[in-house]
């Protein structure tokens, strides 16, 4: 299961009933609301006192979490009454409160939607005799996936339809589709509530009949073995945990366990190697791995572990052709290594360095192919690929511009020299390349259409350094039009992340132009806590150093401010999941450099969340936040910092919060919770907003189209935060 993800994203003239340019915009001296205001609603306080290692706090609104939240999860129509009154009225507040910008949303869904290529297909993938892909009817709001005959344009074979298995349904993705080695069967997962909490299903593709009754509770990942008479997926406990790898004959028959993980802070993986002969199943944390494996030709035999789980040990194995190729922080190498081992004796004492160890330069990711070994390498936040052949000799693909991302693609085939890429940045839609290893060739695929048009020349993408308190610099990641000026009279958007090692690429989002075509400046904030400078870049904001993370981003603003990029009170700050987290540490560190504070589905009750191992993730984030349970010292700097918690009379920026009733990471009640706890506190007059999806979970709605309403929601609310919009409300 992945950990809180991040959500990790030429405009028309405004109509004459939406708010005016913001470019201009002047900040008022203070903020009160008109005397026809909508009247907010007050949530109650039921007082519960929890006493933890000697140490007592007071939870007013410990009442929004249903005490029967895992079948919530499954069924929201069971949630308690008066959680869903308080909900519904809080999502009621925030429409009225907001409806002078629904022209705006309209306009900037339209707008949007404009830039999407609505007939769009993927760049197909070649598996043998055919090639696979998906791709979108116009006005469809979910692919087709399918298949034709390879080298061809036709003979087109749809093996699902999307958009039929989601009619009727509020909320239905596609979690993984895969196919058997020969080509006879196909199976996908579906979330049909937000949950996460897939059904998996098997068909033949010759006949369309279905195999088997439908798997249910999976986590979603679908792996058949090399004859196809067999498939393997990871189960979703009660708790909403992977603890099993269990398979079972394709078409039909008894489910036996392969597997069954005894750690409940452990997230289990399954994949096919490289070269399709093993069967992986991962058990890691953010601290240790251990894998094993099952020949893929054998898929009833015993699994064999690699290298058993020590403490501060963590790998990745794959196999290629006569050996293992794994990645690994083992010996001291903090940014990871490649090392190799003997088939048939894979544990650590038989490693062998294959590329060293190098601070700094963060080894993503390996790839393996029958002649070649590829890796991305992340150095001072931007991407590299590394070629590499069986002699060892070595040549890298990589971009000469101050803030790019490339990124390998997957394939199906295992003995081919063809790699496929992607290169973006801010101001570039992505390109995608199939690149010959061998001759050193590439071949442009596809590049990004936006139908509405886009020209490169207009924008200007720039990387700022900002200097940490303690002398660490922040890469910043600028983006605007070249007419926009650099005075500070632009409104700043300020995104940010830093949690879990997971870098924030310096990539293309058609979204962001919405704004940035208005006169903003859209920020991204490279902060520790990602490895954007690799992975000591991480360890620097975890557990007892987590507050680099905030006041890094805070160095950030200030940066840009010092810079004359921005002003303080003309920059609204953007964040979602544990970036939820960050939005509510620095809400409360430095409201006064906000306009308004953006926390998607945020992790914000820090202390009550990882203090309870019932939810789903608390056990296997300790190591990322500590133990609260058990350590008093990881409690009491969680403490310092829980933006629940440090909630106090200050005056705060306007706020908009948003979750997902079915969202199985971070619950509906800590944007919930949030919001009760702000909203009384604040002494700015400015609104504290709630966004409740009632039917869907952590990515919001599940439809291309419905999901940009979503982003027009959040994005108008950059814009009516800066223009003060709630003093006309």
């Amino acid at each position: 299961m992945n950990r809180r993800d991040l959500l990790a994203t030429s405009a028309a003239a405004l109509a004459a009933t939406a708010l005016p340019a913001v470019a201009n915009a002047k900040p008022s001296a203070g903020a009160s609301m008109p005397q026809n205001a909508p009247v907010p609603p007050v949530a109650k306080k039921i007082p519960v006192t929890i006493e933890q290692l000697g140490r007592t706090r007071t939870d007013d609104y410990q009442w929004m979490k249903d005490d029967n939240w895992q079948q919530v999860l499954r069924d929201p129509s069971i949630i308690k009454a008066d959680v869903k009154e308080h909900l519904d009225a809080e999502n009621a507040y925030r429409e009225a409160m907001m409806a002078s910008t629904e022209p705006l949303q309209l306009e900037l869904f339209e707008e949007m939607k404009g830039r999407i290529k609505e007939d769009d297909s993927s760049v197909p993938l070649k598996d043998g005799p055919w090639e696979y892909y998906a791709r979108y009817n116009t006005g469809a709001q979910h692919p087709l996936y399918c298949r034709r005959p390879a080298g061809r344009t036709d003979g087109e074979v749809i093996l699902l339809d999307a958009n039929a298995l989601a009619e009727g349904k509020a909320y239905s993705s596609v979690g993984e589709t895969d196919h058997s080695r020969d080509h006879a069967l196909f199976a996908w997962s579906e979330d049909a509530q937000g949950s996460e909490v897939y059904e998996i299903f098997v068909k033949d593709i010759a006949s369309g009949q279905f195999l088997g009754e439908t798997i249910g509770s999976s986590m979603g990942g679908i792996t058949f073995s090399a004859d196809g008479e067999w498939i393997f997926w990871i189960n979703r406990d009660d708790n909403g945990r992977s603890d099993k790898i269990l398979k079972r004959r394709t078409r039909g028959g008894e489910i036996s366990t392969v597997y069954e993980e005894p750690d409940d802070g452990m997230y289990m993986g399954l994949s096919l190697s490289a070269d399709y002969k093993y069967i992986l199943i991962t058990s890691a944390n953010g601290e240790q791995t251990e894998m094993r494996y099952v020949p893929s030709d054998q898929p009833e035999a015993t699994p064999v572990v690699i290298e058993p789980r020590r403490e501060a040990v963590r790998y990745e194995a794959d196999h290629w052709g006569d050996r293992w190729v794994i990645r690994t922080d083992a010996d001291g190498a903090v940014d990871f290594k490649i090392v190799t081992a003997p088939t048939d004796a894979p544990g650590r004492a038989n490693w062998t360095d294959l590329v060293p160890f190098t601070e700094g330069r963060l080894i993503e990711s390996i790839s393996a192919f029958s002649g070649h070994l590829t890796r991305v390498e992340r150095y001072e936040a931007n991407t590299r690929i590394v070629v590499r052949t069986r002699d060892g000799e070595e040549h890298a693909i990589a971009v000469d511009e101050p803030a790019y991302a490339l990124s390998q693609g997957g394939t199906y085939e295992y003995d081919t020299t063809t790699m496929r890429y992607a290169y973006t940045s801010p101001s570039t839609p992505t390109q995608t390349y199939d690149y010959d290893m061998a001759t050193r060739t590439r071949t442009l695929r596809k590049t990004l259409e936006v139908p509405s048009g886009h020209n490169i020349d207009d924008y200007v993408v720039e990387r700022l350094n900002a200097p940490a308190s303690d002398g660490a610099m922040v890469p910043v990641t600028v983006l605007r039009r070249k007419s926009t000026p650099v005075d500070g009279s632009a409104p700043v958007l300020l995104y940010g992340y830093g949690s879990y090692g997971i870098p924030m690429g310096a990539t293309f989002n058609t979204n962001r132009l919405s704004l940035v075509d208005r006169g903003f400046i859209y920020a991204i904030a490279h902060i520790r806590g990602g490895s954007d400078k690799g992975w000591g870049w991480f360890l620097a904001a975890r557990r007892m150093t987590k507050k680099n993370t905030f006041t890094d981003f805070i160095a950030a603003a200030e940066h840009l401010i010092e810079r004359n990029y921005a002003r303080a009170g003309n920059i609204v700050t953007h964040g979602g999941s544990a970036g939820g987290m960050l939005m509510g540490a620095i809400n409360n560190m430095r409201p006064d450099l906000w306009a308004g504070v953006i926390g998607d589905v945020p992790f914000v009750d820090v202390i009550n969340t990882m203090s309870d191992t019932s939810l789903p993730l608390t056990p296997g984030e300790w190591p990322e936040w500590g133990d609260p349970i058990t350590d008093a010292a990881a409690y009491d700097y969680m403490m310092s910092y829980s933006p629940y918690d440090q909630v106090e009379a200050k005056a705060y920026p306007a706020v908009l919060a948003t979750g997902g009733l079915s969202d199985p990471r971070v619950t509906y009640w800590e944007p919930e919770k949030w919001v009760a706890k702000l909203r009384p506190a604040t002494t700015s007059g400015k609104p504290v907003l709630l966004k409740i999806n009632m039917t869907a979970g952590h990515f919001s709605s599940s439809g291309r189209f419905d999901y940009l309403k979503d982003i027009a929601i959040v994005y108008a609310f950059a814009i009516w935060s800066i223009q003060k919009g709630w003093e006309r409300a």
